[in-house]
């Protein structure tokens, strides 16, 4: 926003300017023609000491970065964010189980299959609500990254050992 003022401050000064010039050439104009380099050097100045660590510093304070923890979370994620990591994690599960995998590896992978089988829910809850008001081009971006994140989950799936997802050892005991 400031650079858009900025901007506009220099345009109507340039075309000041210039009208000044079609009116009355002269000893005026040249007077006036240092203005608009003067006001691009104080607003470099000052956006210079705006973003200053010392000023910012000092316009931090405990409730902001309180409201600033608060307000990051896992609801805060877009479902392409949320997809990304489904995929993610759904494809170290597949490497993990690439090779003759231990029983503990095999119970560490079912976990993991269960946790994206978790955020997958919560990803087909945040595509469903955004779904109705998306246009066309969102509408297809929440359906592709739905589909991409089913997708590495039923390959996942597809890895675990038969039996992998009944019980782990921790829930036999």
């Amino acid at each position: 926003m400031s650079r858009l003022f900025v901007a506009l401050i220099l345009a109507a000064e340039v075309v000041t300017l210039i009208v000044l010039w079609r009116v009355a050439p002269g000893v005026l104009v040249l007077a006036l023609s240092p203005v608009v380099p003067l006001t691009l050097l104080v607003a470099l100045l000052l956006r210079r000491a705006l973003n200053s660590a010392a000023y910012m510093a000092r316009r931090l304070s405990p409730e902001a970065i309180a409201g600033y923890r608060r307000s990051r979370g896992p609801a805060a994620n877009s479902p392409e964010e949320l997809s990304r990591s489904i995929v993610e994690r759904a494809e170290e599960i597949r490497r993990g189980l690439a090779e003759s995998p231990s029983e503990i590896r095999v119970e560490m992978c079912a976990l993991g299959y269960r946790a994206c089988a978790n955020d997958m829910i919560t990803l087909t809850h945040l595509t469903n609500e955004e779904l109705p008001y998306a246009g066309f081009l969102r509408r297809f971006k929440l359906r592709r990254s739905r589909k991409r994140a089913t997708d590495a989950l039923a390959a996942a799936r597809a890895a675990l050992p038969p039996g992998a997802l009944s019980a782990t050892r921790q829930e036999h005991q």
